[in-house]
């Protein structure tokens, strides 16, 4: 996972792609990174503009003199750098850029291609020196090397090579280009400001970068599709756009990005995830109730953030279900701590987990409690959390997952771990993993709880590999997950 962003015909470009990152922080927080392209006049040569640091948005550009010196120009590209098993190092901080025979172009990518292997070892023995660790460089040599003699038919080629997840955003002198591999894995949008010098275009992994922006949202990127926005787009307010391959009647779109990966504010996939994730904690409600009874009320609390609306849904199907259920907020978060699912390192994320959250103890003392969570990977945070829970002496703990368990690892850019470090695999039933994370009773929303739940239609489809195994882009065999995409 990580945030893109693409930015054309903007006087501010670099201004906005920073504010674009800062709503996208949730998508990364080991690194981020901009890379501008301007002139110093109409007669010389364009250049690039690039700062990039580990750390949150905030603190990489705590020096906002960069907008007016290093980072000038009318075009930008922006990431949030999220790694999945790829090493943290200064040379994987996106966007990447580069000067080849056809000028200058910079690219940002999220998502994890599937047949990295060969294709690095393909462009090794033609001599190729790659400089990171990521599969994303790939895409550099691909188009670099590229014998096609316009920019979209050489960007076409490199996608038509790859396989796996991408979205890309792609800044050449000229043109913005925008790409979603043809199953749609991840998100794309596109935005239009409107502004004195005419229109001005935003690119984001999410709606909400929009909105930070106050951005009309214009359509998603399709799958299976590349976008050129240029000064003809500026004038006429028209895309160009080609198919990667033949028409792809069915998307993958990761359905996990409905259950937690997306802000709730988003809309991806042409949905609104808020809607989507009540109805998610409703379909659960019907599968999995708590009782409660007329003189002692079910509690029911969200793991927040990503919990918060699945929860609103649950309680109230619960209530009509069950009996009586009251909402309340018995976890109160820091937002002064990241993500503990993308933290690296599992002693950190245990360590991050204690200082994370707290409990409200009036709300838990003596009652049955009812946490809805969104998923429960390694355990890790679910244990600890129970624990935290439990200090506030509830008479019951009852845990309610928005998800199926997740039994396989993802192989198109989400962090989850291997088989082996899945706690779903560790036990022979959803009693078990109850018990060794220290509730009363868990239940898991049913793989067709959650397919029923997600938005339908046709050549809507989702890929649920993580839940079922089933992979809807072939693995290549051999493939390393330490070669990845950010």
């Amino acid at each position: 996972m990580c945030g893109i962003v693409g930015v054309f015909n903007h006087p501010q470009a670099s201004v906005l792609t920073y504010y674009a990152l800062h709503a996208l922080q949730h998508r990364g927080q080991e690194a981020s990174g901009i890379v501008t392209m301007y002139s110093d006049d109409a007669s010389s040569k364009p250049r690039f503009g690039v700062y990039k640091g580990e750390g949150l948005v905030l603190d990489v550009f705590k020096d906002h003199s960069l907008f007016n010196s290093t980072l000038r120009g009318t075009a930008a590209l922006g990431h949030n750098r999220y790694s999945t098993t790829g090493s943290a190092s200064l040379a994987n901080i996106q966007p990447f850029h580069f000067n080849y025979r056809h000028g200058l172009f910079a690219l940002a990518h999220n998502g994890n291609l599937t047949n990295t292997r060969s294709l690095r070892e393909q462009l090794k023995d033609d001599g190729a020196i790659f400089q990171t660790t990521t599969d994303s460089e790939i895409f550099l040599h691909l188009i670099a090397r590229s014998k096609h003699s316009t920019q979209i038919e050489r960007v076409r080629e490199a996608v038509h090579t790859a396989r796996g997840a991408y979205s890309l955003v792609m800044l050449g002198e000229k043109a913005l280009y925008a790409a979603r591999d043809p199953n749609g894995f991840r998100p794309l949008c596109i935005g239009r400001i409107r502004h004195a010098d005419g229109d001005a275009y935003v690119v984001a992994s999410e709606s909400c970068a929009l909105d930070i922006l106050s951005a009309e949202y214009v359509r998603d990127v399709e799958h299976n599709e590349i976008l050129e926005i240029n000064e003809r787009t500026v004038q006429t307010g028209e895309f160009t756009s080609h198919y990667i391959h033949e028409a792809m009647e069915t998307s993958s779109h990761c359905i996990f990005e409905y259950i937690y990966f997306s802000r709730p504010d988003s809309r991806i996939f042409g949905h609104n995830v808020d809607k989507v994730r009540r109805r998610l904690g409703k379909t659960l409600a019907e599968e999995s109730p708590v009782p409660g009874t007329e003189d002692d009320k079910t509690v029911v609390i969200a793991v927040p953030d990503s919990g918060n609306t699945a929860t609103l849904g649950y309680a109230r199907v619960n209530e009509n279900v069950a009996g009586p259920t009251r909402y309340e907020i018995g976890l109160i978060r820091s937002h002064y701590v990241g993500r503990t699912f993308i933290a690296p390192g599992q002693d950190s994320r245990e360590f991050k987990v204690k200082t994370k959250f707290n409990v409200v103890r009036g709300v838990l003392e003596g009652r049955r409690v009812v946490v809805i969570d969104d998923s429960i990977v390694r355990g890790t945070t679910s244990r600890s959390l129970v624990q935290l829970i439990r200090e506030a002496q509830p008479r019951e703990v009852h845990l309610r997952i928005t998800s199926p368990p997740v039994k396989h690892p993802c192989m198109y850019g989400m962090d989850f771990p291997s088989r082996e470090e899945l706690v779903a695999n560790h036990h022979a039933s959803d009693e078990a993993i109850g018990q060794a994370l220290g509730v009363d009773s868990l239940r898991y929303l049913s793989v067709k709880g959650m397919m029923d739940a997600v938005p339908s239609g046709p050549g809507v489809g989702y890929c649920s590999a993580c839940f079922t195994g089933v992979y809807p882009v072939p693995i290549e065999d051999g493939q390393s997950k330490q070669v990845t995409e950010d």
